[in-house]
């Protein structure tokens, strides 16, 4: 089963300082019908102006990944730690029992990043941060995986039954990606136009995939995401 999520019918906000494409119902978007999507909570496509950015507020009991398409993210947070990714590179945090973080774009650029929440297999983990520097060639043509289970084999472990890959696809080009039975993804369009077998994806569009392979032409050059999980009961 395959279900596309034009951007344009998805949440959105405008603060001036930032704006926000919301995959799934978040802040003043709420649709009791687009809540989650198996464990995926939150994806939240945002742009945020130089100088400005998410001053210091709470998490809990959420695995949270930033993933950057351009610009600088800055994080801090409670349990000291502070850092700068760029395009391409992941940012973690379990929340766990409880943190304060802060993201910032602390750059002369737009930041444009993915936010995305992840429900944990249980509460009350110890909080946790890392970050992950990826060379981009690593997903050139291929797929790329950033991130899995604590039993998984992908650089970045998180307290969840998931898989995240990046793919950036050459115009022309194809690749498939395995969906198995009693498992289900969300892919984001996050750059230029591709084909979801007879499916035609534009820029920051998303489709729900589940117990069904894929094949994924570009039309043109594509940058991809895609997040791999157990189906939903």
């Amino acid at each position: 089963m395959l279900r596309r999520i034009d951007s344009g019918n998805m949440g959105s906000s405008n603060l001036g300082w930032l704006r926000s494409k919301f995959h799934f119902s978040f802040a003043e978007y709420y649709n009791p019908h687009n809540i989650k999507f198996g464990v995926l909570r939150v994806i939240n496509d945002d742009l945020v102006e130089p100088n400005t950015g998410f001053d210091t507020h709470p998490h809990r009991n959420m695995e949270i990944i930033s993933y950057v398409v351009n610009g600088e993210l800055t994080h801090g947070d409670s349990m000291g730690n502070k850092n700068t990714i760029t395009r391409g590179h992941v940012q973690y945090m379990s929340a766990g029992t409880g943190v304060y973080h802060s993201e910032h774009n602390l750059g002369k650029d737009k930041l444009r990043f993915l936010q995305i929440w992840i429900f944990p297999d249980k509460e009350d983990y110890k909080p946790n941060y890392g970050d992950y520097t990826f060379e981009w060639s690593d997903r050139q043509n291929k797929l790329l995986h950033m991130v899995s289970s604590k039993n998984g084999n992908a650089p970045i472990k998180i307290n969840q039954d998931i898989n995240i890959y990046s793919l950036e696809l050459d115009k022309g080009k194809e690749i498939n990606f395995k969906v198995n039975e009693r498992r289900q993804a969300y892919l984001v369009q996050i750059e230029g136009d591709s084909i979801i077998n007879d499916i035609e994806l534009n820029d920051r569009d998303g489709i729900e995939i589940v117990e069904e392979d894929i094949l994924i032409k570009a039309k043109e050059t594509s940058h991809i995401l895609i997040l791999e999980m157990k189906k939903e009961n």
